[in-house]
């Protein structure tokens, strides 16, 4: 009987080409389902063979619990009573007790025979999946075997098949049972059942090897490919370098009137396909990827690897792409968070910031009152001081003792920051506001108020930024600014 075993071994693992302990395992598994069969109870049941004699024998095993974790008499025993049995046993160790073994005639059962079945199609498909493993994250070409609701399954050629998550497909497409296709190759774990070859269309990797195929420079390595991000069956932005100077490798990506470029789009269903150029700089990556939208600014915070793009408002819809899908491909590409503003609207909130500081700096009123005056036009010393106690008091916060208040701290303020320019004016120093060409003590006041005290803060402005803060003609704000900027060359 032991020799049957042996022999069973020999013929099916020459005939199916496996390790003989992959078809020993599966003799034990099924003489163990086998002996299962015994107890009306839940058992757990381990069978060793011998791999040279064909003898085995067969354990009923017990894991030993605490009362708390006591839950199946069938698989567990009590600390207290496996004590009793052997005083070296410990919590999650486990007692066997010897049965005697069922006949392995009786495995002829058709559930015996499952479990051998069973397990040398899993010792197959491990084998083929180790064969394959060389080649994971390659395109492989197949054609499709079998369509289900799910999946489809796709043979890949020497009896190797691979599986086809509808979820891997690029949306839209239909494929049956026939039709050859191109897929990245990947491994995928299921539980309690191993590994399997699995195919996906909607990787990144997908589009990296057409054009790998497409574009000879790639497969030679004078152009690289360094950074991919896609919304399968939509868009794509790719990110390329070149090792050679002398080529142009959107141009090599792109080809003859876009014959290459166009090959890998139909081949993805018509997926539009951005190839920009790799940057190690972050920031010129982002300026590359995000084209043809223009990017006001840049801040980086390299703790949170995060980005904040400024872009200019006619041009926010489009870099923020539609449903945000532009700025998200561009964020996988750097590898950075981006948070994409308005650059309009924060050059007003920034400036409405500096006008607000400088009204609670001079008025001696908190955040709410000064938000109250900026957005009842009240915005300037000069403003409020010229403005009547009427007028003010209109105001549905302020009654006329405020608004009085408010008038004579404007002027004030006004009288102060006069004397204070005035007495810079008379030291002369350069970095005094008062020694730009073009600025009188009006404009100085008017400048102060903003935050505006020193040349160096004129110089740094941009000529937006100053028509955002006073009233001023665009080309009388350039000279100010450049004539400001003089001692810096």
């Amino acid at each position: 009987m032991e020799n049957e075993i042996l022999l069973v071994a020999e013929s099916v693992s020459g005939e199916k080409d496996l390790p003989k302990e992959s078809i020993f395992e599966a003799i034990e598994q099924a003489l163990a389902t086998a002996t299962k069969k015994r107890y009306q109870e839940p058992t757990n049941i381990s069978v060793s063979i011998d791999q040279t004699t064909g003898e085995y024998e067969t354990f009923r095993l017990w894991e030993v619990v605490s009362e708390e974790d006591f839950e199946d008499a069938g698989f567990q025993l009590l600390i207290e009573d496996a004590k009793s049995r052997d005083e070296n046993l410990e919590l999650g160790s486990f007692i066997s007790e010897k049965v005697d073994n069922v006949a392995f005639g009786r495995i002829a059962a058709q559930a015996a025979k499952q479990v051998i079945v069973q397990k040398v199609r899993e010792a197959e498909r491990a084998k083929i999946v180790d064969q394959y493993r060389p080649y994971l994250g390659e395109m492989v070409s197949g054609s499709v075997k079998k369509v289900t609701r799910e999946f489809l399954i796709v043979d890949l050629g020497d009896g190797a098949e691979a599986v086809l998550s509808r979820n891997e497909l690029i949306p839209g497409e239909v494929y049956r049972m026939g039709d050859r296709l191109r897929a990245v190759l990947q491994e995928e774990e299921r539980e309690n059942r191993g590994s399997q070859l699995s195919l996906s269309r909607r990787c990144p990797e997908m589009v990296s090897e057409l054009f790998r195929l497409e574009v000879p420079e790639i497969s030679e390595q004078v152009i690289e490919i360094k950074a991919v991000a896609r919304d399968a069956g939509s868009r794509t932005k790719l990110a390329v370098k070149t090792n050679d100077n002398r080529i142009d490798p959107v141009g090599a990506c792109v080809g003859m009137r876009g014959s290459r470029v166009q090959a890998v789009s139909a081949e993805l269903g018509n997926e539009r396909l951005d190839i920009v150029i790799w940057d190690d700089d972050p920031a010129k990556l982002l300026i590359n990827a995000m084209g043809p939208a223009e990017i006001g600014s840049i801040v980086l915070d390299e703790e949170s690897q995060t980005m904040e793009v400024a872009v200019a408002k006619e041009s926010l819809a489009q870099a923020i792409g539609k449903n945000g899908q532009n700025v998200r491909l561009c964020s996988q590409i750097t590898g950075w968070k981006l948070n994409v503003i308005d650059k309009d609207a924060e050059e007003e909130d920034s400036a409405s910031i500096n006008v607000s500081d400088s009204l609670k700096e001079y008025l001696d009123v908190d955040d709410d009152l000064a938000q109250i005056l900026i957005e009842e036009g009240f915005d300037s010393l000069d403003k409020i001081s010229n403005s009547s106690i009427e007028s003010l008091s209109a105001v549905e916060e302020f009654d006329e003792e405020i608004a009085e208040a408010l008038i004579d701290r404007a002027k004030e303020a006004l009288l102060t920051l006069a004397m204070e320019i005035s007495t810079e004016d008379d030291e002369s120093s350069e970095e005094d506001i008062m020694a730009v060409e073009g600025v009188d003590m009006n404009l100085a006041l008017e400048l102060s108020q903003k935050g505006i005290k020193t040349r160096d803060d004129l110089a740094e402005l941009s000529v937006d930024e100053l028509k955002d803060l006073i009233d001023i003609e665009e080309e009388q704000a350039g000279s100010l600014i450049m004539k400001a900027r003089e001692h810096w060359f």
